[in-house]
């Protein structure tokens, strides 16, 4: 696991942003794992004023998100559909046909998980996959108890998760539910990237790198992966026990 500590929250995003860059540009039909959350907003900003300076180019490329909320429609306003929408495709060359996220109001939410996940083998996998993580350790939304060895499917989300997910919602429409890559899908991608910032994070952020693996946490999940980086600011770092050797083996966030 590569631990990238960078000096503010907006480098540690275009720091994230660069790494896919650089897949897109060695791989022009590259495989991408997108990720939603206010945690990415800053990284598809950058993302997309690189795609404007000429230097992402998406004409190619295959996307899936890791999520989507049970029962909403993707032109519902709180569906990562919209976010992904606004942030990304409304400003890249990404062909609609080609930007997958599942449908969260599928008649049959089950078999849209099997479904989906059967999109993603048929695409060869993916390349690369963007992650943030939950303040209780949530990767994607697979929620504490979850089983390092799940795969896509319906999960129940958290009080919590909810609460910090309700700002889009009437309290009373929150979902309950939310269709989600599992971790074995996520340890499939050929290489990992999370971006964490803010002091929110920084207790989940510590467990994943340096606790025990256990489903309690489900990020520690990725410690097994071959090629995580783990890219965070300084607020994220805080409660790091190795900060020293990770400034030091990667000064600034630099490679």
């Amino acid at each position: 696991m590569k631990v990238l500590i960078c000096d503010t929250e907006a480098k540690a995003a275009h720091r994230a942003a660069e790494l896919l860059i650089e897949v897109l540009q060695s791989k022009p039909r590259a495989v991408l794992g997108l990720a939603t959350g206010e945690t990415m907003r800053s990284f598809y900003t950058h993302l997309v004023a690189q795609h404007s300076a000429g230097r992402a180019d998406f004409g190619q490329a295959t996307s899936f998100n890791l999520d989507e909320y049970v029962g909403l429609a993707p032109d519902h306003p709180g569906s990562f559909h919209a976010f992904m929408q606004t942030a990304l495709f409304d400003h890249v060359n990404l062909a609609p046909a080609r930007a997958h996220l599942p449908r969260g109001n599928a008649p049959d939410p089950q078999a849209e998980a099997e479904r989906y996940e059967g999109e993603i083998t048929a695409a060869g996998g993916i390349d690369i996959q963007l992650l943030g993580i939950g303040r209780n350790g949530h990767l994607a939304f697979n929620e504490p108890t979850s089983s390092l060895g799940s795969r896509t499917r319906i999960k129940t989300l958290t009080e919590a998760t909810r609460a910090a997910n309700a700002s889009a919602f009437a309290p009373e429409d929150m979902p309950r539910q939310a269709i989600t890559m599992g971790i074995a899908n996520i340890l499939d991608a050929r290489a990992c990237v999370m971006l964490a910032t803010g002091a929110a994070k920084a207790a989940a952020v510590a467990r994943m790198i340096e606790g025990p693996i256990g489903a309690d946490c489900p990020a520690t999940a990725l410690q097994f992966h071959p090629a995580a980086t783990i890219i965070l600011d300084p607020a994220a770092a805080a409660s790091l026990s190795l900060t020293e050797y990770y400034e030091a083996v990667h000064s600034g966030g630099a490679e």
